[in-house]
């Protein structure tokens, strides 16, 4: 007898994207930012893979500030590190705008950001579900 398949782990592969013009969307935040329970940059990152855009990279910053002045980073000794993190994001720009207006609910996000980019390549032969 064979189980269903786990909802959270379903693979639903994201829509495809052709070389070409293309936008990245880049969301800066830190990794202590939290909605309810659950990370905001997990929370974000699951909505694009739900979403189905072409996927999403969260980059760990070093040091960094924003609006707020404060600066986040790495202490020694300090077991409460609150490192700045940027989500990135590249899709089609008619994809990314929609899914921007779905963030709208999600307080602790930071800057965000469009710039155009050029696909060259997208795809391979990859398979596994690292989620």
């Amino acid at each position: 007898m064979t189980n269903p398949p786990d909802p959270t782990t379903a693979t639903t592969p994201p829509a495809p994207l052709a070389p070409g013009q293309a936008v990245l969307l880049r969301i800066y935040t830190d990794e202590r930012a939290l909605i309810g329970d659950r990370s905001l940059l997990e929370t974000i990152v699951r909505r694009a893979k739900d979403a189905r855009l072409a996927g999403a990279t969260v980059l760990r910053g070093r040091k960094g500030f924003g609006e707020s002045a404060r600066l986040h980073g790495h202490r020694p000794f300090d077991l409460n590190d609150n490192l700045p993190v940027v989500i990135e994001i590249v899709d089609e720009e008619a994809r990314l705008s929609g899914f921007v207006a779905s963030l709208n609910d999600l307080p602790d996000i930071g800057l965000m950001t469009f710039e155009k980019v050029e696909v060259l390549r997208y795809g391979g032969h990859h398979t596994e579900d690292h989620s």
